[in-house]
């Protein structure tokens, strides 16, 4: 048993203590926001903060989250409607196929929680270890860039 916060609330999972946290998030506890991209670390989809550090669930092991918090893209909501950092995007059309969105606005929030007006040159490199295949990257660094303005 492994117990943890996630996004903000108290939960107890009965899984291996080496299952990857990204499947007991989305496969036990339900969360759609984390998703599985290339299952090696290199992509950035399954992107959550664990004590508000961006790290890659799929690699993570659940029992590495024994007694952390956890926030996933669910727990970013503010009062049951899209955070500042999820509203931007949303503005900035930031999302083409939507796979890699979730990811990359995580680490975009550990960026903003360490740096709350980052330049665009800080937001590239926060998000360069994060992929899109799409090519939406300009709008994401441009929603980044508008939720520091506005926050």
């Amino acid at each position: 048993m492994v117990a943890f916060r996630l996004n903000g609330r108290e939960v107890r999972v009965e899984a291996p203590d080496a299952s990857p946290l990204l499947f007991v998030l989305a496969n036990d506890l339900g969360v759609n926001g984390v998703k599985f991209g290339c299952g090696r670390s290199q992509c950035g989809s399954c992107t959550v903060l664990v004590e508000g550090e961006p790290v890659r669930s799929c690699q993570m092991p659940l029992s590495a989250a024994s007694g952390k918090s956890v926030t996933t893209l669910e727990g970013l909501r503010e009062n049951g409607k899209p955070s500042r950092l999820q509203q931007a995007f949303i503005d900035e059309q930031a999302a083409q196929c939507g796979y890699c969105s979730a990811g990359m606005i995580m680490r975009a929030q550990a960026l903003l929680d360490r740096n709350p007006s980052p330049s665009e040159s800080d937001v590239r490199t926060a998000l360069d270890g994060n992929l899109c295949r799409c090519g939406a990257h300009n709008r994401i660094v441009r929603a980044v860039l508008r939720a520091a303005r506005e926050g």
